[in-house]
């Protein structure tokens, strides 16, 4: 391979520092103005879910900030790059998520009037599996959040925006994150993390909208993006191959996306605490279809600015010539690049990327103060004052901060560990999604079923994911497009490097190239299914529940979508549960928690609905 020379890598200026450092401040003073305003409401539900008073439309942006993570702002574009539109065919997947997470599982949550999702799991099967689900979710989030967290910090970023673009120190950069995030999280509770989250997706958009002006005017406007992006084979989106083991393709998209966003959306607490927050059904669900519009927005911007890469880059690729070390340094590179005589812009587009950590990892601190709070403190000391559960709701959150923060900085110096974190959210969300889904959609199924579901559909998710990160897939599964390195001004040194002697493969097991390679978007839906089969059939074996303790506010039965032409059947599918004839007949008016006016339930204690 010919030895290119790199074109001057240039370096922030101090516009560039004062834009970073804005987006902290305003971050912080969100938090402070609500620690003001709500200073004389005291109680922990003020602090945890905002009064369950939130209207849809902070709601609404602050679902669409935690999604544009630092991941989807440095990643998507990247992927895009390599692969193709394809990542488009999302739109598919994010739609369905919103149908099923806003018509299912969200009427459910919001009725029966819980603060923690895993509630519901005792209401329906009993303790020891609501406990079971808030230690995996705890692990769980603790660990999803990494990559997120640590994506402007792992070493190929840091190589970038840190020390070789900006100079920002890691540990600093880590810790001032860290303790942005406890600081407003612990003054300003819930309210303050959703107009927070509102702030930053204001900052990524805008983001996201600069790259693309530029880009798009510096290679020739948008007709000549779109023409280089067809001649690149970029544009090739529907791929219908029906083989499970291809990384990309519309069925893996499509049915393995929805299960993968499902275990976010549906049934995620740092999803749903925003949506009881509200303060009716009705703006729940107005939040998660306003979301929905947020969502197609951030993935079009995100497609097109990898298709604006390729534009830019069509004749040199930067990775292939060694400019760049991965590939997720592309869009970092492609800022810096073509904004290096603005100051303040590549600034902003630094402060994108971090929006996207702080919203995620914001979220998370909150969700899980919240878990621990309702799942396990509250258990353990049932009579505590509202001041003492407030302070301990904010110790938590302090709690939580430290914990991220040291975790991501541990982290930041094992670069495997991140690639692993990124798989643990399908391992662990797909059989969470398999239990909620087990209470839910089948009255038959019993506590029995629920914990053996759990257990089995965790074993072969982390099975799979596992055995995916031992044995990568081969690259015939992901077919990356072809990169050209023509137009790279080659050095006149003619010297050849020394090349290692050639290895063997390594050893790969039969299940290397089987299960091990089976697409990463199919392993939530893997553990959801196995998770659900298994609880069925352990649920019959044991005696499945006859439905007589069951409220009928916990369940929404299958029966109910295929069985509509008959109500004898359906009320017999109820497995027993002693239903009010008003729900099957569609006449809600006499259901606790319905206001007539507003045509909609509204929030109100769990014991007045039970």
């Amino acid at each position: 391979m010919p030895d290119f020379v790199a074109p001057e890598v240039k370096k922030f200026v101090p516009w560039d520092y004062v834009v970073f450092a804005a987006l902290f401040l305003v971050s912080a003073s969100i938090g402070v103005f609500f620690a003001v305003k709500e200073r004389k409401k005291k109680t922990s539900k003020e602090f945890l879910v905002g009064g369950r008073q939130m209207t849809c439309g902070p709601i609404a942006f602050s679902l669409t900030s935690s999604f544009m993570s630092a991941v989807t702002v440095l990643g998507t574009p990247s992927e895009v790059y390599r692969y193709g539109a394809s990542f488009v065919l999302f739109f598919l997947s994010y739609t369905l998520v919103i149908i099923f997470t806003a018509e299912l599982f969200l009427p459910v949550f919001y009725r029966s009037g819980i603060t923690s999702t895993y509630e519901y799991l005792e209401l329906r099967f009993n303790k020891i599996v609501r406990l079971a689900a808030t230690l995996i979710y705890i692990l769980q989030t603790l660990f999803c959040c990494l990559p997120d967290y640590l994506c402007p910090f792992t070493n190929d970023i840091v190589l970038f925006f840190g020390f070789a673009v900006t100079g920002f120190d890691l540990w600093g950069s880590v810790a001032a994150t860290g303790i942005v995030c406890t600081f407003y999280c612990t003054l300003g509770g819930l309210k303050a993390v959703v107009w927070t989250d509102a702030f930053q997706m204001v900052v990524m958009v805008a983001g996201f909208v600069t790259v693309l002006i530029r880009g798009t005017s510096l290679n020739g406007g948008s007709t000549k993006v779109w023409e280089d992006a067809h001649a690149g084979s970029r544009l090739n989106i529907f791929d219908f191959d029906a083989d499970p083991l291809r990384r990309h393709t519309i069925w893996t998209i499509v049915i393995g996306g929805t299960f993968t966003w499902l275990g976010i959306y549906g049934v995620n607490q740092s999803t749903i605490q925003r949506c009881i927050s509200c303060k009716s059904e009705r703006h729940a669900k107005l939040a998660l279809y306003l979301n929905l519009l947020g969502l197609w927005t951030v993935l079009v911007c995100a497609v097109f600015c990898g298709l604006v890469m390729y534009s830019h880059y069509k004749s040199c690729d930067p990775w292939t010539a060694g400019f760049i070390s991965a590939p997720d340094q592309l869009m970092p590179y492609f800022v810096m690049d073509i904004f290096s005589s603005m100051p303040g812009v590549p600034g902003l587009l630094v402060a994108c990327a971090f929006s996207g950590t702080l919203s995620t990892v914001a979220a998370s601190i909150n969700a899980l103060a919240t878990v621990t709070f309702e799942d396990l403190v509250k258990k353990g000391f049932p009579n505590l004052s509202e001041k003492m559960s407030t302070w301990i709701s904010k110790a938590l959150c302090v709690l939580y901060g430290v914990l991220c923060t040291s975790m991501a900085a541990a982290a930041s110096l094992l670069g495997g560990v991140v690639q692993a974190s990124l798989s643990i959210h399908g391992m662990c969300g797909g059989p969470m999604l398999g239990l909620f889904t087990l209470g839910i959609l089948f009255p038959c199924a019993n506590w029995k079923g629920a914990v053996a579901g759990l257990l089995a559909g965790l074993s072969v998710a982390f099975w799979a994911g596992t055995g995916s990160f031992l044995y990568p897939s081969p690259p015939a599964k992901a077919l990356p497009l072809p990169l050209a390195t023509l137009n790279c001004s080659v050095a006149n040194s003619t010297a050849l490097l020394p090349t290692a002697p050639p290895t063997l493969p390594p050893h790969r097991p039969w299940l290397a190239d089987a299960w091990y390679s089976l697409s990463y978007l199919y392993f939530s839906a893997v553990g959801c299914v196995c998770c659900a089969l298994t609880g069925l059939l352990i649920s019959f074996l044991t005696g499945p529940n006859k439905g007589e303790d069951i409220p009928p506010v916990l369940i929404k039965p299958i029966c109910n979508l295929f069985c509509f032409w008959s109500q004898r059947l359906k009320i017999l599918l109820w497995c027993g549960v002693q239903h009010d004839n008003n729900i099957s007949k569609g006449n809600p008016h006499q259901i606790p928690g319905y206001n007539p006016e507003e045509n909609s339930y509204t929030n109100m204690s769990r014991e007045t609905r039970l």
